[in-house]
């Protein structure tokens, strides 16, 4: 019936987590795990590791030196797609029953290969005045590398606005993006390990507000962003954008009802050489400003904006498209698509069943992968066309999280849970395609 059958790559009684995207090494002969067993642990999560595609060996690459029930925890690993390094959530080192891992008190840190164990803060942070322009003040998260590995963006939460709004109702802890690029920052006092130098120099990218109006772009809230393309998509006139990223953000609608809708912000090509003004800092009660050479624009104008599973939007290899899930008339969840330039939305799947968890397009741009029906399917893009690729699967031995292409197309890992005599374990699973 299946053309494949999956292999199993881990076999240890231990969780295998896989991030939603980047897991393999660029050769393909390493995939990133965290020991999550399931989803929301990070927090009780204190290692990476590592399994070989070809002989399943398994490697545990990072642990933390003092993990406990309430963090730091560590986990979401993807890897650089142009060098042997993985980039994870750490939680803060002090975390404690008073203060335990949280959406504020996290930062990136990467792993190379050929030194296990030795953590490299990437993103910096800085708790206390005075703030740092490149550092931040609460938790990056979701780490995603560009398609040349220069650049990584994420997920963000800030600390100090987040202790601000539990005294001033006029201010919220608000989600939103931001991205690093190579420029060493050092902050002040980094003898206090909630402060951090960083390897990259972070901003943020999406701008959010406490009260958008009805009826217009403003959003507050930015989230769950895809780098466009390898190397950026092409404008309207026909030049090239080099970078940029799509991102979900939340709306009002002219009811006052909240959509989601998706959001595209260009990167200048010269970022790394900016002056940036001393706002992106922040104060003790305003966010980090987004740097003024960064604007964004709302490309989708739906009835029903994006809906379904949390899911991370996905881009076509050449930038053309950007993916994303949303009802269909008959209200199954399905694959849909739009042009970074905006217009139309078209549908790319047609099943009579909804789609059950992120989505992941090929590096040849062919194919998006999912789980739905309990099962493992791929989607022809150009045709809509959908492939089961493994059987139903049962609880307790049910799959989870998101299918991960390899970087030459050929095969893609899933999490499934395995019974044994020692439990049940979240493992690896390898299916050629």
């Amino acid at each position: 019936m299946f053309d494949k059958k999956p292999v199993q790559l881990t076999t240890t009684a231990i969780g295998h987590t896989l991030n939603t995207g980047q897991v393999f090494s660029s050769d393909n002969q390493w995939v990133v795990f965290d020991t999550r067993n399931n989803d929301g642990d990070i927090k009780i999560t204190g290692s990476i590791g590592v399994v070989n595609t070809q002989t399943g060996e398994e490697k545990i690459i990072y642990t933390v030196a003092n993990q406990t029930q309430f963090g730091p925890g560590v986990g979401a690993a993807s890897f650089s797609p142009v060098a042997d390094r993985v980039i994870f959530i750490h939680g803060i080192r002090n975390a404690n029953e008073q203060q335990p891992y949280d959406f504020t008190r996290r930062t990136g840190v990467a792993i190379d290969l050929k030194n296990p164990g030795q953590a490299i803060f990437m993103d910096a942070r800085q708790l206390t005045e005075p703030f740092v322009p490149g550092a931040l003040r609460g938790g990056t998260h979701a780490h995603s590398w560009s398609g040349d590995g220069q650049m990584i963006s994420f997920t963000y939460n800030d600390e100090v606005i987040a202790q601000l709004a539990k005294t001033d109702a006029s201010h919220k802890d608000l989600r939103t993006i931001g991205l690093m690029f190579p420029k060493k920052v050092n902050v002040n006092d980094t003898a206090n390990v909630e402060n951090n130098d960083g390897e990259m120099f972070a901003i943020l990218a999406a701008t959010v507000t406490e009260n958008p109006k009805y009826g217009t772009d403003e959003i507050d809230k930015a989230f769950d962003e895809c780098w466009i393309g390898k190397e950026g998509y092409l404008k309207p006139d026909g030049s090239r954008q080099q970078k940029a990223i799509a991102y979900q953000g939340n709306v009002r609608n002219e009811q006052g009802g909240t959509i989601t809708e998706i959001f595209v912000v260009d990167i200048p090509e010269n970022i790394a050489l900016l002056d940036f003004g001393a706002d992106i800092a922040g104060t003790t009660r305003t966010m980090p400003a987004v740097p003024r050479e960064l604007k964004q624009r709302r490309i989708t104008f739906s009835k029903k904006g994006v809906q379904g599973p949390r899911h991370w939007l996905r881009s076509s290899p050449d930038g053309e498209m950007i993916f994303f899930l949303s009802e269909d008339d008959q209200e199954w969840i399905q694959v849909f698509s739009v042009s970074p330039n905006g217009g139309e939305i078209n549908q790319v799947t047609n099943n009579r069943f909804s789609v059950s968890s992120p989505i992941n397009v090929s590096a040849n741009g062919l194919f998006i992968a999912y789980i739905a029906d309990q099962s493992v399917f791929i989607s022809e893009i150009s045709s809509g066309k959908s492939k089961r690729l493994t059987p139903q699967y049962e609880a307790p031995e049910q799959l989870n999280g998101a299918v991960v292409w390899s970087n030459d197309s050929k095969s893609v890992v899933f999490n499934r849970y395995v019974k044994s005599a020692s439990g049940v374990f979240l493992q690896i699973f390898l299916l050629e395609i």
